[in-house]
């Protein structure tokens, strides 16, 4: 269930990013409201988790989806880049949190 609840907390990660990049430095209001509501639920989630899930595990496997989710998004929706040494450093950061999931169990 912990791992559950970590998973969405780091895709509320990517939804606070994804609309921090939205909101246009905090000055538009709906993209800003989203913006820090996931991120307090993202933070609420995470230290929900950590009550059993170690420290390090649990912040690595969070912000791995935060970032992995947000550059996906920035491809798929910004249009940005997918150079094949952007996809690899994406590739390693998924081979880091599956290591950290698998060193959990």
């Amino acid at each position: 269930m912990h791992w559950i609840i970590l998973f969405i907390a780091g895709l509320l990660e990517v939804v606070w990013a994804f609309f921090m990049k939205r909101s246009e430095g905090f000055t538009l209001l709906v993209p800003s409201v989203v913006t820090v509501v996931a991120m307090v639920g993202s933070g609420v989630l995470l230290s929900y988790a950590m009550r059993v899930l170690p420290l390090g595990t649990a912040y690595t496997v969070w912000t791995g989806i935060g970032a992995i989710g947000s550059f996906a998004l920035g491809i798929a929706i910004l249009g940005e880049p997918a150079s094949a040494m952007r996809l690899m450093a994406a590739t390693l950061i998924v081979a880091g949190i599956l290591m950290m999931k698998l060193s959990a169990a």
